[in-house]
C-alpha cells in the first residue's frame, strides 16, 4: 500500500506534458456537405427500418458465446431505454420532417414517456439504468424543444426530467458521480466506484437540461464534478474509474486507453466551468483522437471488452466520436473546419452496407446505438452555408 501511495503521488505531481510532442493528424480533403448529408440519410433510414413495433429500439436477441453481464429483465429494460433515447435524439436532430420519421418519433416518444418512469436498477450489483436516465434526459430535452407550443406535453416532459434527476440521486455513488456496477457492498446507496465517463455523460445531460431551464440538483453536479476531477491525470487522461487510482500508469489510464473517454470528460468539465479545459486542451485531445485513431479502432468489433491494446473496449469507438463532435462545437469557428473534416472522414468510411455503424456486439442494441451516435456526430460536421 505504501509503494502504491508513493507511485500515485509521484504520477499526480508530475510536470505538465510536452504539448509540442502531441501527435497531429495529416490534413484530409473536405468531404462536403452533400456526402455527409447522404451518409446521415442512410443512417436515419436504417433507424426507421429497425424500430420495434412498440416504438423502442433493441432487444436481448443476437447473443454470442460471451455476453455482457445482464441480470434480470431490468438490465435489458435499461439497455433498450438508453438506446431508444439515443435513437429518438438522433431522429429529432437529423431525421427531417419525412412522414415516416414523424411516425417513428411519435411512437418512440410515447414509449419513453410510458417506460422511463418504471426503470429501476437490475440487481444490487448491476445499475445499467444510469445510462438510460442520462440519455433519457437528453431525449426529453429534444422532445421538449420539438413541439414548444404544446404546454401540456412540456409540463409532462418536465416532470419526467425531474424524475430522472431523482433516480440519479438515488443511484449516485457514495463517492459522488455514478458507476454501473457495485461489487463492493450492494447497498441501497451504491458503493460503486465513480466512473469518469459515466460522470461525464450525466453531467453533459444535466447541462442540456439546465440550458432548457430545468435546473439539476446542485449537490449531484458538485459531487460529480469533484469525482471527475479526482480522476483527471496530469497528462490529460482520465482514469477509467476511481477504483484504479493506485494504478494511474496502467495502460487503460494512459492517453491511448483514454482516447474514447477524454472527449466526454473534457466536454463535461468545460461545460461546467473548469478553467483547465481550455480550447488548446480540447484541440490537442481531438488531434490525438484522429492521429491515433488506429489504436481506438483496433478494439472496434472485437467481442470481448477491453481485449485490445491499452485495454480499449469496442464500445468506446462511436461513443468517443460522438462527444468529440460536441467538443468541436465549443471551439472557435476557425478551428472547427479541419476537425469536422477529420471526424466526418473517419466515420463515413466505416458505414456498413445497410447504413448502420456498430463497434461492439451487444445483443441486438449495437447497430442501433452506434448508428444513433454517429448520425448525431455527423450532423455536427455539416458546414454552415454562406448566405
Amino acid at each position: 500500500m505504501l509503494l502504491g501511495a508513493v507511485l500515485m503521488a509521484f504520477s499526480l505531481s508530475g510536470a505538465e506534458p510536452d504539448y509540442s510532442k502531441i501527435p497531429r493528424p495529416k490534413d484530409v480533403p473536405t468531404p462536403g456537405n452533400a456526402k455527409v448529408e447522404k451518409s446521415i440519410e442512410r443512417g436515419v433510414y436504417f433507424l426507421v427500418e429497425r424500430q420495434n413495433k412498440d416504438g423502442s429500439w433493441g432487444s436481448p436477441r443476437n447473443t454470442k458465446g460471451l455476453n455482457i453481464y445482464a441480470p434480470t429483465f431490468q438490465s435489458h429494460y435499461a439497455f433498450r431505454l438508453a438506446v431508444t433515447a439515443l435513437c429518438t435524439s438522433a431522429l429529432i436532430e437529423a431525421g427531417g420532417d419525412h412522414p415516416r420519421v414523424e411516425r417513428a418519433l411519435q411512437d418512440s416518444e410515447n414509449y419513453l414517456l410510458e417506460n422511463l418512469p418504471k426503470l429501476r436498477r437490475a440487481t444490487a450489483d448491476a445499475m445499467y439504468n444510469v445510462w438510460a436516465h442520462a440519455y433519457g434526459i437528453q431525449a426529453l430535452v429534444r422532445m421538449r424543444a420539438r413541439l414548444p407550443k404544446d404546454t401540456t406535453r412540456i409540463a409532462k416532459i418536465d416532470t419526467l426530467i425531474k424524475h430522472q434527476f431523482d433516480r440519479l440521486d438515488r443511484y449516485e455513488s457514495v463517492d459522488g458521480g455514478w458507476g454501473y456496477y457495485d461489487f463492493r457492498v450492494g447497498a441501497k446507496k451504491p458503493a460503486s466506484s465513480s466512473i469518469s465517463f459515466v460522470n461525464g455523460t450525466v453531467l453533459h445531460a444535466f447541462h442540456e437540461a439546465k440550458q432548457a431551464g430545468i435546473e439539476p440538483p446542485k449537490k449531484l453536479v458538485t459531487r460529480a464534478i469533484a469525482a471527475t476531477k479526482r480522476q483527471h491525470l496530469p497528462d490529460g487522461s482520465f482514469l477509467y474509474g476511481e477504483y484504479l487510482k493506485m494504478q494511474p500508469r496502467r495502460g487503460i489510464n494512459r492517453p491511448g486507453g483514454s482516447l474514447g473517454r477524454t472527449q466526454c470528460c473534457n466536454l463535461a468539465l468545460r461545460l461546467w466551468g473548469d478553467p483547465k479545459i481550455t480550447d488548446r486542451v480540447m484541440i490537442d485531445w481531438l488531434d490525438r483522437l484522429f492521429a491515433r485513431n488506429g489504436w481506438l479502432s483496433i478494439g472496434r468489433k472485437r467481442p470481448r471488452p477491453h481485449e485490445a491494446w491499452f485495454a480499449v473496449a469496442g464500445y468506446f469507438y462511436y461513443y468517443g466520436h460522438y462527444y468529440a463532435a460536441h467538443c468541436i462545437e465549443l471551439l472557435p469557428i476557425k478551428e472547427q473546419g479541419r476537425l469536422q473534416d477529420h471526424l466526418a472522414t473517419t466515420l463515413m468510411k466505416l458505414q456498413e452496407k445497410d447504413g448502420s455503424w456498430w463497434d461492439f456486439p451487444l445483443y441486438d442494441y449495437h447497430q442501433q446505438y452506434g448508428t444513433a451516435l454517429t448520425v448525431m456526430a455527423l450532423q455536427r460536421c455539416l458546414k454552415k452555408r454562406e448566405k
